[in-house]
Order: structure tokens, then C-alpha cells, then sequence
């Protein structure tokens, strides 16, 4: 046996890498008023964006349950030596704090460990693949969890969003503001910082906002780990990694699809890069 990961649906690990990978992931819950899913279990990316863009009801999201945790941690104890648990940051998401009361919950003699990862999408993705590689390569919770942690400050995320009319929707940032932003008709652009979104300028067009995604990972010095996010524009997000294939090798940056978890925010037409650094 060896020890196992765990994360949540908002890593944005494309579900084929997660399986090839043995990565465990708990699927973050969606409502469309009485309507409940699992993320990317009961209703995949594509039906999640037609119905963002066109049902009357916006939809909302909640963390898995300290149950859906314990219920998790037992099944993946039964062929694990330890498990390390990643997931994403606690000041956006009582997802963390599920993790650690199902822990407790699950009662299994298999030691577990929680990490918040302070970041979100890819950015956790990249900390996860990393600590699976670490455990494939034989290395103890300690060793997996010191490196990770020490990690977690050399991820950055920069994104593109099309409109700020989602964020309002889901009371991230104020309505004035995102009125503001809609009669502007600018782009606005998100970074995360301290396990916090935060707010790193606006452009006249996603052309120009590309151009910025570019130059971020550019100026970012020696990348370790390198992904490209989209939701809804994957010919855009094939033509960005192409560019940047300047800077990284082409065949090692990873696409990846934001999930609904965190699509209820953003809404349609993002794009995102994260990366890991020295």
C-alpha cells in the first residue's frame, strides 16, 4: 500500500488525469433552486453553462459534508498507508474545514492530513499532482506535506473574466461596482493572494487581457509547472497555451476546464493561467 491524495472538484483536474493519476476527488454540491448536483457527477460542464447563461435561476454552491469526507476517507483507508488531503483555500470555501471535522468523523487508524492550499483551480491542481508524484516516488506524509506547504507560496493565478455580472450575482463584490464595470464595458481581471481573490486590473478587450496573461507568465521566471483554465472558449485557450509554448514546452502545459464550483462565479468566457515557480 502507499499513501493516497485527496482533493476537491474545484482543482479542475481533467477527471481522465485523476483516475489515471489515482487522485480522489470530492466533488463539490451545485443547487439550481430545489435542483441538487455533484459537481461533474450528476451534470458536466456543458450543461452547467447553458443553464448558468440561460436558467432564470442562479445557481449557488455549497462544500461536501464532513460525511461525504469521513465517508471518502474510509473508503480510500481500506488500500492506503496515509492520506493527504488538498483542497482549496478556507477563506473562499468551508470545504477545508469539512475535510478536518470528517477526519475526525471517519475514526480509521490510516493517518490523514489536511492542507489548505490557499489557492484554487489549477494552482491546487499543480500542488496535487505534485504531492502524488512525491508519494508514487515513496515519500512519508511529513516529507509530502512539508514540500507541499512550502509550495503553496510559489503558485500564481492570474485570470480573465468576461464580465463582472457573475461575481455580483454571487455577492463577491458589490452591485454598483459591477454595474460600473458593465457600462464600461471592461474585462476584469482576478489574481489570489493570501488565499484571497483580489482584484488585478480591467481591460478594454480579452485581447489586450491576453496579451496580460502572456506577459504574467513571462515575467515569471523559471516555471516548474505551467496550465491554462478555460470554461467555455477551448479554441481560445489552444491558441494562449501555443504562445506561451515560447516560454515552457508546449506538451507539458496542461488545459483544463473550470467546473461549475467555481464557474457560479465567474461565469462563461474565463480564462486563467496558473503556475508554480521557484
Amino acid at each position: 500500500m502507499a499513501i493516497k491524495i485527496v482533493t476537491d472538484s474545484t482543482a479542475d483536474l481533467p477527471v481522465e488525469l485523476a483516475e489515471k493519476l489515482g487522485i480522489t476527488v470530492v466533488p463539490e454540491y451545485l443547487r439550481f433552486g430545489d435542483e441538487v448536483f455533484k459537481d461533474r457527477v450528476d451534470i458536466d460542464e456543458d450543461e452547467f453553462y447553458r443553464r448558468l447563461m440561460h436558467d432564470p435561476i442562479h445557481p449557488s454552491t455549497s462544500q461536501p459534508s464532513p460525511q461525504d469526507f469521513a465517508g471518502v476517507y474510509r473508503e480510500v483507508a481500506k488500500e492506503a498507508d496515509g492520506i493527504v488531503s488538498i483542497h482549496l483555500t478556507g477563506k473562499l470555501s468551508g470545504t477545508y474545514a469539512s475535510a478536518v471535522s470528517g477526519k475526525e468523523a471517519a475514526q480509521v487508524k490510516c493517518p490523514i492530513e489536511i492542507i489548505d492550499s490557499q489557492v484554487v483551480t489549477m494552482g491546487l491542481g499543480e500542488l496535487v499532482i505534485a504531492a502524488n508524484d512525491m508519494a508514487k516516488a515513496g515519500k512519508s506524509i511529513p516529507d509530502i506535506v512539508t514540500a507541499v506547504n512550502k509550495m503553496i507560496p510559489t503558485i500564481h493565478i492570474l485570470g480573465l473574466l468576461d464580465t463582472l455580472k457573475y461575481l455580483a450575482l454571487g455577492g463577491r463584490i458589490g452591485k454598483v461596482q459591477a454595474l460600473l464595470g458593465s457600462m464600461l464595458k471592461v474585462k476584469p481581471m482576478l489574481s489570489v493572494k493570501d488565499g484571497v481573490l483580489v482584484p488585478s486590473g480591467r481591460v478594454r478587450s480579452r485581447a489586450k487581457g491576453i496579451d496580460i496573461l502572456y506577459e504574467y507568465a513571462k515575467n515569471a521566471g523559471e516555471i516548474q509547472d505551467l496550465a491554462v483554465i478555460h470554461n467555455t472558449t477551448p479554441d481560445e485557450a489552444q491558441t494562449l497555451i501555443k504562445r506561451l509554448g515560447s516560454l515552457y514546452p508546449e506538451e507539458k502545459i496542461r488545459l483544463a476546464r473550470l467546473g461549475p464550483a467555481l464557474g457560479v462565479h465567474t461565469g462563461p468566457g474565463i480564462l486563467f493561467i496558473a503556475l508554480r515557480g521557484k
